[in-house]
């Protein structure tokens, strides 16, 4: 009888750890990643992003979401500190979306961390962020 007690015991132990990933997908299928990306320097482009990314979380919910946009190229010189969106970067930031700067292209723009708006983030290449975010499941949008 206790062979049979230890041997239930395992099954159902072994049973909860098969099952724990399904539940945890479960738990978060209704939570979103979402992915911007922004190479342009112009304002246009920027506001699009950041309407987008207002858009999703407004339509999401805060709670159901996390959203990045993530700057290259001549992108990166509108995540400087005077850049022309620098009051909508502050809204993003104050909404939890995700501003980071590419590391290359700021070296090829010759910009310091110095020289970026205040609460933005910094990852060493904007295209690899954006390729890992990918493989992790987040959804790639280019306003």
């Amino acid at each position: 009888m206790m062979q049979a007690w230890k041997h239930a015991t395992a099954v159902i132990a072994l049973a909860l750890v098969a099952l724990a990933p399904l539940a945890a997908q479960a738990q978060g299928k209704d939570h979103y990643k979402v992915v911007l990306q922004v190479s342009d320097a112009d304002p246009g482009t920027w506001n699009l992003a950041l309407n987008n990314a207002n858009n999703v979380l407004h339509d999401l919910g805060k709670g159901n979401v996390d959203i990045e946009i993530v700057a290259y190229g001549p992108g990166i010189n509108m995540l400087k500190s005077d850049s022309k969106v620098a009051a909508r970067l502050a809204q993003a930031l104050d909404s939890s979306i995700g501003i980071e700067a590419c590391e290359n292209s700021m070296q090829r723009f010759k910009l310091q961390k110095s020289d970026m708006y205040s609460g933005i983030a910094y990852v060493p290449s904007g295209v690899v962020h954006i390729m890992k975010r990918q493989r992790e499941g987040w959804q790639y949008i280019r306003p």
